[in-house]
């Protein structure tokens, strides 16, 4: 009698939820588990999964709330009778940029943990082994200051870019750390040492400080992309002996670092000699969920919305972010992220539907009329050629990509190209231009790395997330940004971030030995994946005509984020 499929995990720490996905070595998914922060937690009072602060721009997350989820998404799965010994392999994700503050003593209580108590008990409550209980979040803005501190210290954000890939930006975890320094120096004294989510979460697992992984850390303009170091002129900048905080960062891809915690094979029953891999960023790790080819682009419509492409090239801008590729050495990832991606998306459905008086709006879908008013809209709002193209760039809460203030600003572009500010669109308007002002912006910044295609677009789009599901969206969104071999969505039920670390912690336990090198990441996962079933075609992409015709308006929406960001 052959022996049960080893099986993987998954684990995605995300703003509002932790998810667990465990599959089997040939990529099938066999179960999943959720926890959303605000309904299964209601004691830690978060909005969203995350306590805001309106007077400081401040956006923070109790860790503790992380802590007691991990063993409750667990605890769900053992109660559903998911067999833990069969689990091989530990891999996940965190979100970008947050940052948690170890005391000392951390590691020491981590390697002792009772399996008959609770990880929140031990570690996250009154006297625990954090010296700040919260950790910012990526929508955190109370950074500005220190933003201004690291671009002026290497000579503006163009340098800054250069140096680690990404210009200042508010929830980077460098002038997160200055801030916390300059507000909290004895708190500083007291922490010795600092994760990202993605590290704080594996630490839980392996039973000790785990090190941050060669993508992740690029996420903090701290790391020097040139050298694949630490910047020691942005770590003198941040705070005192930052280095020895920080640790060393883990340059291996696909690194066994240790076996699981014994409190994990006691409490729930996994394999003591289960393998925990190196966990990644979440945006990183959803890029790992399918064998993207050059020039394909993924776009993750969640919470934020997030655009990522791999790239052999390492051409730095201030309008997007590039980080070493998770598991491929040489290949970059480059990323542009909103922050007003659903959020601004769901304002203006709900206005749509506030305002409305047809009976439709009390339909179970509640973006059937916002659907309809987008769909029955000519691109740019035009009913001809010669009509003023429609502009309109909606932030319900400050952007980082621009960096611009709040607000709503709308804007009649005429056939010659010149600009003139309007008060309002009707809701038609509005509800195509959320969509198409979105993917215009995304279209804009990716240009310089799609520039080896002509015409210069991607060759497929894949659509993860809440939204890909809408088909008014992803029909808009694919017209804007083209996809000569069509759009599509990634169907695993939202979860490609947690998908794509368990596929990592598959590839970390039975990657194979070929000609002396070891199997790469996308060898491993196209050889098992199969696309039929796994994705669905949702759109054309590509309309000859109306991809040009959104071509013609890249020069005006530049210019209306540049004279948004100079505050007119």
């Amino acid at each position: 009698m052959s022996s049960p499929e080893p099986l993987y995990l998954g684990l995605d720490l995300s703003t509002q939820q932790l998810k667990c996905l465990a599959i089997t070595g040939s990529l099938s998914v066999m179960h999943e588990e959720i926890v959303t922060f605000d309904s299964d937690l209601p004691h830690y009072g978060t909005k969203r999964g995350v306590h805001t602060d309106s007077v400081l721009d401040e956006v923070t997350a109790p860790v503790a709330m992380w802590i007691e989820a991990l063993d409750l998404v667990l605890g769900r799965m053992k109660k559903a009778g998911f067999e833990f010994g069969r689990v091989r392999g530990v891999s996940g994700a965190g979100q970008q940029h947050g940052s948690v503050f170890w005391g000392k003593g951390a590691e020491e209580v981590l390697g002792g943990l009772d399996s008959g108590r609770g990880l929140v008990e031990q570690l996250g409550g009154k006297g625990g082994v954090f010296t700040w209980e919260r950790s910012p979040n990526w929508q955190d803005h109370s950074t500005q200051a220190q933003c201004d501190a690291f671009e002026w210290c290497v000579g503006g954000e163009e340098m800054l870019a250069a140096i680690t890939g990404s210009k200042a930006h508010h929830r980077f975890t460098g002038p997160q750390i200055l801030r916390f320094y300059q507000r909290f120096p004895g708190l500083y004294e007291k922490t010795s040492r600092i994760s990202l989510v993605s590290s704080f979460l594996c630490s839980l697992f392996l039973g000790r400080i785990a090190p941050i992984d060669i993508s992740d850390v690029c996420g903090m303009n701290l790391w020097d992309m040139r050298s694949n170091s630490w910047s020691q002129e942005l770590l003198d900048l941040s705070a005192p002996d930052l280095r020895s905080r920080l640790g060393v960062v883990e340059m291996q891809p696909g690194k066994h670092l240790g076996p699981v915690s014994p409190y994990f094979v006691e409490r729930y029953g996994l394999c003591k000699e289960c393998v925990i891999a190196p966990f990644t960023g979440d945006n990183l790790s959803t890029m790992l969920a399918l064998p993207l080819r050059p020039l394909d682009a993924i776009v993750s419509l969640g919470t934020s919305t997030t655009l990522l492409m791999a790239t052999p090239t390492y051409f730095p801008s201030p309008s997007y972010h590039l980080f070493n590729h998770p598991t491929d050495k040489g290949l970059y990832m480059f990323m542009l992220c909103y922050c007003n991606g659903a959020l601004a998306r769901e304002k203006i459905r709900d206005e749509i539907t506030s305002t409305s008086t047809s009976p439709s709006s009390s339909d179970d879908d509640p973006w059937k009329e916002f659907n309809e008013k987008a769909l029955s809209t000519q691109p740019l709002g035009k009913s001809s050629r010669s009509d003023d193209a429609k502009l309109g760039i909606y932030f319900p809460i400050p952007e980082i990509v621009p960096n611009a203030r709040a607000g709503t600003w709308r804007y009649h572009i005429s056939p010659a190209g010149n600009l003139k500010k309007v008060e309002s669109f009707d809701s038609c308007a509005d509800a195509r231009a959320i969509i198409e002002s979105q993917a215009l912006s995304m279209r804009l910044r990716a240009n310089p790395l799609l520039s080896t295609s002509t015409p210069a677009q991607p060759r497929r789009v894949y659509l993860v997330g809440g939204a890909s599901k809408n088909p008014v969206i992803t029909k808009i969104l694919g017209q804007v940004l083209g996809g000569r071999e069509g759009v599509y969505r990634l169907d695993v039920g939202g979860n490609a971030c947690a998908l794509g670390a368990a596929y990592y912690a598959a590839w970390a336990v039975e990657r194979k030995k070929k000609s002396g090198e070891e199997e790469g990441f996308e060898d491993f996962v196209a050889e098992r994946w199969e696309e039929g079933g796994r994705i669905v075609k949702v759109g054309e992409g590509y309309e000859e005509g109306v991809w040009e015709e959104y071509g013609d308006v890249l020069g005006a929406f530049e210019e209306v984020e540049r004279r948004i960001g100079r505050g007119e």
